[in-house]
């Protein structure tokens, strides 16, 4: 770091948000920080540490409106202070010289303009450039960050791409320019695992290729080893700890560092408990209890759903008149243990959330059976299912949109109990509410606040503490945890554990974060083009896979 040309040097930076009746929001409180040339910078943090804005600072993107710079805060780029330039010359400067990858491609992608279009716009806006000499440098980029078929893709619509393609597509669009300095906040936090590994090696070949430097913005500690050269830990708007990479993870000197790598599920170990931030801040982390958790189910374990060849077909519209089947689960069959958790793996696309929903009949089924106490749910009346709706339940992966913004958290929590006729009056309903709010560790004053009010992982607690009224015996977790931090996974995590400890209840698991899934899980179920292609008790999966799509799952996991 030391002997390199520093690119880009943060140097006191503070950034507050005027919030309105004189009061402020102090975002970012003195950072500093360097990204040398031909070099790979990761930030990392929780949600609300500041690493984003950063970012945001560096592109020009903050709201002029209600941002407050500090008066001897700098953005140095090749020497240049970026906070003294006007919005033209940043203008200028973002896209050609310092670009930027952000989170969800679907949301930064025109869904309305091909991907062809949005690259050749990039392209003749920063380039003394044809039209037609645009797009056939759009069709080397696509080529260049490895989608297929390139000639004819360039003419796609996002919504035809699978996730990680649009990533690519945003990719192709940040380097169009060949820019010096390029920014990924957050790019490969929605992704599989083995789509996440792609992305991190292209990355990193593209940095090769085109000797620029990378701003790498991530909350997965695992996932900065694998790429970068210097870690910058962030909190509350403060750097807790910086220095090379390699030597801050042997050796962490920080509470807040120690707590972020701990915090996260290991595929070597399966804790009692998974220790929180909180732990390590308060000094109580020597107090979790020790051991690991046994995991398995024996053949004498009482079954409680049995799912037997279980189908579902899509018909697809293809062309003007014709059709086409899509099969998105094909004969799958398993048993699911009393009080065990069987965890469902696979890519995207490959049928893990249409087999949850089948289960639960939110999805109608082409072929096999759910018995559950001895009936078959696929064959009964939307009457005679009703009562099983209270008994088996889903936790959905979004809990932004899982959750009615205009309903208040008790309201949430009282409907289906309501619904089901489940106590007399609201009183008592609302008593239960506030019991559950306490279970799931939030305040009692939540029951009258808005969904708008809290965290994702408070939310997540919430759609945990609704699925709870109706006391399930089976909930089906869909990505409950993918989009959460290392610290709120955690709390996540410990919370459904110990509900499954006190009520003995059964989850079905899925996830494309295989960490997580080797820490819950008693079996796992391995998902490929809505195949079952290996099911066994997860530590024996995982030690000694069969299948060479489970192998290959595996062997992307970052730092194994």
């Amino acid at each position: 770091m030391m002997n390199q040309k520093n690119l880009l040097e943060i140097k006191n930076l503070r950034v507050s948000f005027r919030m309105g009746e004189g009061k402020r929001f102090d975002a970012l409180k003195g950072v500093n920080y360097v990204v040398p040339e031909n070099s790979t910078v990761a930030l990392v943090g929780e949600s609300g540490s500041g690493k984003s804005v950063s970012a945001m600072a560096i592109m020009g993107l903050l709201p002029v409106i209600n941002t407050e710079f500090g008066e001897d805060s700098q953005i140095l780029f090749n020497g240049d202070n970026l906070l003294g330039e006007t919005i033209k010359q940043r203008r200028a400067r973002c896209g050609q010289q310092i670009s930027m990858i952000f989170q969800d491609p679907m949301t930064s992608l025109n869904p309305v303009y091909r991907v062809g279009e949005q690259i050749v716009e990039v392209l003749m806006l920063h380039k003394d450039i044809t039209k037609k000499a645009a797009r056939v440098r759009a069709i080397e980029l696509l080529g260049e960050v490895g989608i297929p078929d390139p000639e004819r893709r360039i003419d796609s619509y996002p919504h035809e791409l699978s996730g990680g393609q649009q990533q690519r597509v945003m990719i192709a669009i940040a380097i169009a320019c060949e820019p010096k300095l390029l920014i990924a906040d957050e790019p490969t936090t929605a992704l599989d695992v083995t789509v996440q590994n792609q992305i991190i090696e292209l990355l990193k070949k593209l940095q090769r290729t085109h000797g620029m430097s990378i701003l790498f913005i991530t909350h997965d500690l695992e996932l900065v080893r694998e790429i970068a050269d210097h870690v910058v830990v962030m909190h509350n708007g403060v750097i807790k700890e910086q220095g090379p990479s390699e030597s801050l993870f042997l050796a962490p000197q920080d509470p807040y560092t120690r707590a972020l790598l701990a915090c996260r599920p290991r595929i070597d170990s399966r804790p009692l408990r998974l220790p929180v931030v909180e732990d390590f801040l308060s000094g109580r982390d020597a107090d979790l209890p020790k051991g690991e958790r046994p995991r398995g189910v024996k053949a004498d374990d009482p079954i409680v759903l049995e799912v037997k060849n279980l189908s579902k077909t899509y018909t697809m519209k293809q062309g003007l008149f014709g059709k086409r089947e899509v099969h998105a689960v094909k004969d799958v069959s398993f048993k699911l243990a009393r009080g065990k958790t069987v965890g469902i793996v696979g890519e995207s696309g490959s049928g893990k959330t249409t087999l949850g929903k089948t289960i639960l009949r939110l999805h109608s089924n082409q072929g096999g059976e759910v018995m559950f106490e001895g009936r078959d749910l696929m064959s009964l009346s939307d009457k005679d299912y009703l009562p099983y709706k209270k008994r088996l339940n889903i936790i959905f992966q979004n809990p932004y949109a899982s959750l009615n913004p205009r309903f208040t958290v008790g309201d949430i929590l009282m409907e289906p109990m309501r619904v089901h006729g489940i106590f007399s009056n609201d009183k008592d309903r609302a008593d239960h509410a506030r019991e559950l709010l306490k279970r799931v560790s939030m305040p009692d004053g939540a029951f009258f606040k808005y969904p708008h009010e809290f965290s994702g992982g408070q939310r997540q607690r919430i759609s945990i503490a609704r699925c709870l009224t109706m006391k399930p015996e089976i909930i089906v977790c869909d990505e409950s945890v993918s989009a959460l931090d290392v610290s709120v996974q955690a709390q996540v995590l410990n919370l459904l554990q110990d509900l499954q400890d006190e009520f003995s209840m059964s989850y079905l698991f899925i996830s494309h974060d295989l960490n997580v899934v080797k820490y819950i899980s008693d079996e796992v179920l391995v998902m490929h083009h809505g195949e079952m292609v290996e099911y066994a008790n997860s530590d024996e999966l995982y030690r000694d896979p069969k299948h060479p799509y489970t192998q290959k799952l595996l062997a992307a996991i970052p730092g194994r």
